[in-house]
């Protein structure tokens, strides 16, 4: 089984970071391949709405995003990780599902879908400094299509709130536990 992590923290090492590498090991500890793509680290442009876009639902593009697109193609299962930033996802995290507006604009307009091969397993690790479920709520959201565009089973979620200083999530073994479980889970 191949395990695609996404991070789409600016935070290296922070507390998105840890608890992703924390579901990464659960999983590896089950004998799947992993693989964790920083998105801070990728050189890519947001979505550009090509006036001549492509209809086979893939993007004209060529930047670091290609890449993520055939680890997303190779993926049996793929866990996003996002701090909250103004009551969603990060930039990172956000720049990249936008750039997945042409495998949209494919499945459901050209009936084209690059995803449709296998299904996969999705799951969602998200942090934040407040209190605020209807945060969550709102990244959850956008997650959930995103899944829904490279043909992902949203099956996973761990949300973890009151968390801001980088590293304080080394201070909580319950939640670094339940990232290990997560990725258990996931095989």
């Amino acid at each position: 089984m191949y395990i695609l992590g996404i991070s789409g923290s600016p935070r290296l090492e922070g507390n998105t970071d840890l608890l992703l590498e924390n579901s990464l090991e659960g999983a590896r500890s089950r004998g799947a391949e992993t693989e964790k793509v920083i998105l801070n680290n990728l050189k890519f442009s947001p979505c550009q709405e090509c006036a001549d876009m492509l209809n086979n639902g893939n993007c004209k593009v060529k930047d670091d995003i290609q890449q993520v697109y055939q680890k997303v193609l190779k993926a049996d299962a793929v866990i996003i990780a996002s701090p909250i930033f103004f009551g969603s996802l990060s930039a990172q995290t956000k720049m990249m599902i936008d750039r997945f507006q042409c495998a949209w604009r494919g499945k459901y307009l050209f009936n084209t879908d690059i995803f449709a091969s296998k299904k996969r397993i999705g799951a969602f690790i998200s942090v934040e400094a407040s209190e605020r479920q209807d945060f969550f709520d709102n990244a959850k959201a956008v997650i959930k299509n995103f899944f829904s565009v490279i043909n992902a089973v949203y099956k996973e979620e761990f949300f973890c709130a009151g968390l801001d200083e980088k590293g304080s999530v080394l201070r909580h073994a319950d939640f670094l536990k339940q990232a290990f479980e997560l990725g258990l889970r996931i095989c």
